[in-house]
């Protein structure tokens, strides 16, 4: 259900079950997706990843026609349903919140419910004009339970998440721009070559300096300001001695490009 192509330093990540708008949330696609993310933080080589959806869409989310039938992860007594989402549906978030490089949402489609709250673990989004977004979980008496309760008001603020939680209403693109869910919109046929211009411009960052601001971004959520500044400065002290540094500086004073190659 997910795929992985590299290209040089950068990870193609694609939700591949366009049949079923990439529906996600069946049987093993924790599992599926962990250890594509596993791989990625092990590869070294890799600097930016982008995740993008198979076919029409980017994900619809949940599979309605499972949840009607009460099969695979949706089966079973509360307790059942409880751990299944927690060893499946959560797995798929944490693993794409977890990954240690930076992660651009390449959103092609409708991006609905679970769908838009895995848009929601990239670092940057960049839609398609064709996209649209919603967080649907009400119209079918459900509530958030991927964590997008916990993410879509850091992203877009309380009042506007409220908005599109409490209606369950689907906006377009240039809406969702707008409220700050996408960086930009793009022309559809261009949405590859935009994230991947961009990836390829994040990919010429010194990957360790890289990989430690995206931690530094992420614990400046949940950390104070004090536990921030000591881990920024415990992180510069390592920094200073990379060879990217002095290659950084170099390249400065010799007024040229560097080269950046994670030592």
């Amino acid at each position: 259900m997910i795929t992985l192509e590299k290209k040089g330093p950068i990870a193609i990540l694609t939700l591949n079950r366009p049949d079923a708008m990439n529906a996600l949330g069946e049987p093993g696609d924790g599992e599926a997706v962990r250890d594509v993310c596993n791989q990625i933080n092990a590869d070294k080589s890799l600097r930016c990843a982008i995740l993008t959806g198979a076919g029409k869409g980017f994900s619809a989310g949940g599979n309605v026609k499972a949840m009607r039938d009460r099969v695979g992860s949706f089966a079973g007594n509360p307790a059942e349903v409880r751990d299944a989402y927690k060893g499946n549906v959560h797995m798929v978030v944490r693993a794409l919140y977890g990954l240690e490089i930076p992660l651009i949402a390449a959103v092609n489609g409708a991006a609905i419910g679970l769908g838009c709250d895995v848009a929601c673990m990239a670092d940057i989004r960049i839609s398609s004009d064709k996209a649209v977004y919603g967080v649907t979980f009400l119209k079918v008496g459900l509530i958030p339970g991927d964590g997008g309760s916990w993410l879509l008001p850091r992203i877009i603020g309380m009042s506007r998440a409220s908005e599109l939680l409490y209606t369950g209403n689907v906006i377009k693109a240039e809406q969702a721009c707008e409220w700050g869910l996408v960086s930009k919109v793009v022309p559809h046929d261009s949405l590859m070559d935009e994230a991947m211009a961009l990836a390829e411009s994040i990919a010429k960052q010194p990957p360790h300096a890289l990989r430690v601001t995206k931690q530094l971004l992420k614990q400046g959520t949940q950390s104070t300001y004090d536990t921030i500044m000591e881990m920024s400065a415990n992180a510069q002290g390592l920094m200073h001695h990379t060879k990217d540094h002095e290659e950084g500086v170099a390249a400065i004073l010799e007024k040229r490009e560097p080269k950046f190659t994670g030592e």
